[in-house]
């Protein structure tokens, strides 16, 4: 911006970008209020159902361009439920589909212009992830019963240190939740976070080459990073539903 001597100050917040507004009027967010985050998470809701739903209601011999992708997107995430959860775990692949194409449809509308990035904020995310973990525990025990808990203790370990294991174990399965939310909420907030600086740099500079040129750079790596984190949070799960099924493999 401007300054009284006539010279330009950097004047940049790439953190406003995340700041949760009532969509109607002012004052203050409430529990009810409908603001900005209701409004792109409905929008990611109704793209998801866009492509899984009118976009593969023809079921063609020939595959339509919507219905491919979203065949692609089906067979690629139950290849990855089957070859982590195993065959066990595929009566839980709607759940596991569900969640993946749902990140990967919010973070992908993240990435256009004017729009809100649901998944950087980790209210949404926590409770993704508190979901994903209080399922698992549920499974793991209406499965296994008590011997769940065998997933604590590690038998291969020497007898001494299996106590400590143990407690190591357990406070890890607990944190859980807690590196499933903030990996997806981290990534995709420093993303977002990077490209309003350089995009500031390209507007204070007089639209730099330079500038420019790192923000086409820095978007590709955004987009590339918005799938591998759908994905990430997607295997993570199926690896949390493996111990589950499976806890003394």
């Amino acid at each position: 911006m401007a300054t009284e001597e006539g010279g330009t100050q950097l004047n940049i917040h790439p953190m406003d970008q995340f700041i949760i507004k009532p969509l109607f009027g002012g004052g203050e967010v409430g529990m009810f209020t409908i603001t900005n985050a209701t409004l792109w998470l409905g929008l990611a809701v109704l793209a998801v159902i866009a492509l899984m739903v009118f976009g593969t209601r023809g079921r063609a011999i020939v595959p339509s361009r919507s219905q491919s992708i979203a065949e692609v997107i089906y067979g690629f995430v139950y290849k990855m439920v089957e070859d982590i959860a195993g065959k066990d775990g595929l009566k839980y692949f709607p759940y596991i589909f569900t969640l993946f194409i749902f990140i990967l449809v919010a973070n992908v509308i993240g990435l256009l212009p004017k729009s809100f990035t649901t998944t950087s904020h980790i209210a949404v995310t926590a409770t993704m992830a508190m979901a994903v973990f209080l399922a698992v525990t549920i499974i793991g025990f209406v499965k296994n019963g008590m011997s769940f808990l065998g997933i604590f203790w590690i038998k291969a370990a020497p007898l001494p240190l299996r106590p400590i294991l143990a407690l190591i174990e357990v406070i890890s399965y607990f944190v859980r939740p807690v590196s499933h939310s903030i990996r997806l909420a981290g990534n995709m907030m420093a993303g977002h976070a990077v490209i309003k600086v350089f995009a500031g740099f390209a507007v204070v500079t007089l639209i730099s080459p330079a500038a420019i040129g790192a923000i086409v750079a820095i978007y590709a790596l955004e987009s590339l990073v918005v799938c591998i984190q759908a994905y990430v949070f997607a295997i993570l799960t199926c690896v949390y539903l493996k111990d589950a099924l499976h806890p003394h493999h």
